[in-house]
């Protein structure tokens, strides 16, 4: 069976990394689309700068969690700062749309373990031999 085509709204890839980012902003949720049409911040258009000046395989750092990913940055591997360090996420055409932050957690999942000396009445005993 082959793989499924990706389309966004009823558009291709190539018909998405054609638009104008105006075109593209309406295609989006209300939200997202206010985000655009007030303009990028300084942080988001540095990094929009940084995508497209540099080769796709240049691992791109950034601190810009609220960026919304764009058509152009598909393909991309883009280091997301989550507050202690940068979380490499590859783009694919299903985050178009999101925000960069969404990939990145800030907060590790618990990994709880076996309880330690002392936790209870059976482990505060231990036997000598």
């Amino acid at each position: 069976m082959a793989k499924k085509e990706f389309r966004f709204r009823g558009y291709t890839l190539e018909e998405l990394q054609k638009m104008s980012l105006e075109e593209f902003a309406e295609l989006l949720t209300a939200r997202v689309r206010r985000h655009l049409r007030r303009g990028l911040t300084h942080a988001e258009k540095k990094l929009l700068e940084k995508i497209r000046k540099t080769s796709k395989d240049k691992f791109i750092k950034t601190h810009a969690r609220d960026m919304i990913i764009l058509p152009e940055m598909v393909g991309r591997t883009i280091g997301v700062h989550n507050g202690k360090e940068f979380v490499p996420v590859t783009i694919t055409p299903e985050m178009i749309g999101h925000r960069l932050g969404e990939f990145a957690l800030t907060r590790k999942p618990v990994q709880h373990s076996g309880p330690g000396i002392g936790a209870s009445k059976s482990t505060k005993h231990v036997g000598r031999k």
